[in-house]
């Protein structure tokens, strides 16, 4: 195995017809149609490249886990489910104990503090991070700038502010110490508040996903390849990005060897507890 792609999307046509609306304005915003892709097709992709992937469900939607639950079992050399939850649910945490019982899915998310519209450190949501916490299961939030909405008037009502990294998930990793909070994507145009709040919590990891390393800023480069790059994870945002372009550009830049080893593989090993 060579790598760990912590951060995928399922293109089947139930994940696709998930996404609404989105699924064609998210299209035009990165150029790229969503065609549905079966998930043998996916688990090929990575398998032919001797990686694995973590697939996330993005939608929240309790049958979209029972999907990723199935696809972990058929494929499990490759794939790693998180499940996904809507944080208002009442029975959010309950979904997440049903998913870790039957399926042994290995996280939570990618929750969407933008398009869920919730802050993750107002209380309200804490018992479900208490769960999370005591199951052992990290926790993946979008950071940053939204897709979800780009290029459109009013950004289809989504609204950035949720998705600062310090305080809202700053603050979830102080007050669960015991929680691996993942921070999807540098975070721009917070990527300084996140790279400070990754380098400041050791339960705090980032994975650099949806952003080309070529485009990455200087900061970026430098703290992955250096205080933080034992917290630092590949992730793609497939098919945002492909793997193959993203090890690509990132093998271009001035990474230490050992820093790459780490951010391609060895962290998320370690994390998801893999041999």
């Amino acid at each position: 195995m060579k790598a760990i792609d912590v951060h995928t999307h399922p293109q089947t046509e139930e994940f696709l017809a998930a996404m609404g609306q989105r699924r064609g304005q998210m299209g035009a915003h990165f150029g790229k149609e969503r065609a549905p892709i079966s998930f043998a097709a996916q688990a090929d992709l990575y398998r032919e490249r001797d990686m694995m992937a973590v697939i996330v469900n993005s939608a929240g939607l309790p049958e979209l886990n029972d999907a990723l639950g199935r696809a972990q079992r058929e494929h499990a050399d490759t794939f790693i489910a998180f499940c996904g939850i809507d944080p208002w649910s009442p029975h959010a945490a309950e979904e997440i104990r049903r998913c870790h019982g039957e399926y042994g899915i290995k996280g939570v998310g990618e929750l969407n503090p933008g398009r869920q519209r919730f802050f993750p450190n107002d209380e309200r949501f804490y018992p479900i991070w208490e769960v999370c916490a005591e199951l052992g299961l990290p926790v993946m939030f979008h950071g940053g700038f939204l897709g979800a909405g780009a290029g459109t008037r009013g950004g289809m009502g989504y609204k950035l502010e949720y998705t600062r990294p310090i305080p809202y998930l700053d603050d979830v990793a102080a007050d669960f110490p015991e929680l691996t909070v993942i921070a999807a994507h540098p975070g721009w145009p917070w990527h300084l508040d996140n790279l400070a709040a990754c380098w400041h919590k050791a339960n705090y990891y980032l994975d650099l996903s949806g952003w080309a390393p070529r485009y990455w800023p200087a900061e970026v480069v430098h703290y992955a390849d250096s205080v933080i790059t034992k917290r630092v994870l590949f992730g793609t945002d497939w098919p945002v990005l492909g793997p193959e372009r993203w090890a690509a550009e990132f093998e271009s830049l001035d990474f230490k060897p050992a820093s790459r080893q780490r951010i391609m593989l060895d962290n998320a090993r370690e994390l998801f507890g893999l041999g």
